[in-house]
C-alpha cells in the first residue's frame, strides 16, 4: 500500500468510526434463530426504512418491484455476511417477490474500507446484475476481503482497472459511507449482518429458515410474526 493510499485510507476509518449512540436491542418479536438463541429484534419508523432508499450507495438486486423489501447492511469481513449472502441468493430465487438491496457497512476495519472503495466504484460502473455477481466472487474465497481481492471481483466481471481505481479513490467515498453509518446506527444495527424486513431491524443474523419465515409472515400479513 502505498503512502498516499494509507493516508487515505486512515482519514476513511476515522470519518467511518464516529461514536455510536446506545441503544437496548430488546426482543420486540420472539423470533428464534436457526440454532434455537433469541434474536434481538424493534421495529423502526417507517420514515427511516424510507431514509435507506435515499443513500448514494445502495443495489437493488433482486425484483425492483418485489412486494417486500429486504435491506442488508453487511461488511465483506463479516463471517456472517459472507453465510448471509448464499442464503439471501437462495431465498430470492424461490421467492420472485422479494426486493433485496444491499447496503455496505464496512465497520470491521481498513481491510473493510479498502474494499468497500472497489465496491463503490462498481456501483457506480456496472448493473445491479453484475454487481451482485461482483458481490458473490469477492466471498468466493476464504480469508481478509481487502482492495486487491475486490479489484479482482471487479475485473472477473469485466470492469476496466483504470477506471474502477479512480471512482475508488473519490473524495464522495467518506461522505457517502459517513451517511450509511449514521442511517444505521439510527436503525439500531449493532452488529452485521443487520436486516431490516417488514419495518423490524434484526441485530445479527437469525438463519436461512427463520429469515425465510419472517419474510412470508411480511407477504401474508405485514409483519415479521403474524399473530
Amino acid at each position: 500500500m502505498t503512502a498516499s493510499r494509507l493516508r487515505l485510507a486512515v482519514l476513511s476509518m476515522i470519518l467511518l468510526f464516529a461514536p455510536l449512540t446506545a441503544r437496548a436491542d430488546d426482543a420486540q418479536f420472539p423470533i428464534m434463530a436457526d440454532d434455537g438463541t433469541p434474536i434481538a429484534n424493534h421495529s423502526v419508523p417507517p420514515e427511516l426504512v424510507e431514509r435507506i432508499e435515499s443513500l448514494k450507495n445502495i443495489v437493488v438486486v433482486a425484483n425492483p418491484k418485489g412486494k417486500v423489501t429486504l435491506y442488508e447492511f453487511y461488511d465483506l469481513n463479516c463471517p456472517y455476511c459472507r453465510r448471509a449472502s448464499l442464503d439471501l441468493a437462495e431465498l430470492t430465487q424461490k421467492n420472485k417477490d422479494l426486493r433485496l438491496v444491499l447496503v455496505p457497512f464496512p465497520v470491521l476495519g481498513i481491510p473493510s474500507i479498502l474494499a468497500a472503495r472497489v465496491e463503490y466504484a462498481v456501483a457506480k460502473m456496472a448493473s445491479p446484475e453484475d454487481f451482485y455477481k461482483f458481490h458473490h466472487l469477492v466471498y468466493g474465497d476464504r480469508g481478509t476481503i481487502d482492495d486487491q481481492r475486490a479489484f479482482a471481483a471487479a475485473k472477473a466481471i469485466g470492469l476496466e482497472s483504470v477506471e474502477v481505481r479512480k471512482i475508488a479513490s473519490e473524495n464522495e467515498f467518506a461522505t457517502v459511507m459517513k451517511e450509511h453509518l449514521r442511517i444505521g446506527d439510527q436503525l439500531g444495527i449493532q452488529a452485521t449482518p443487520g436486516i431490516i424486513v417488514g419495518g423490524v431491524a434484526f441485530v445479527g443474523y437469525p438463519g436461512k429458515k427463520a429469515l425465510t419465515e419472517a419474510v412470508n409472515s411480511v407477504a401474508k400479513c405485514g409483519t415479521v410474526m403474524c399473530p
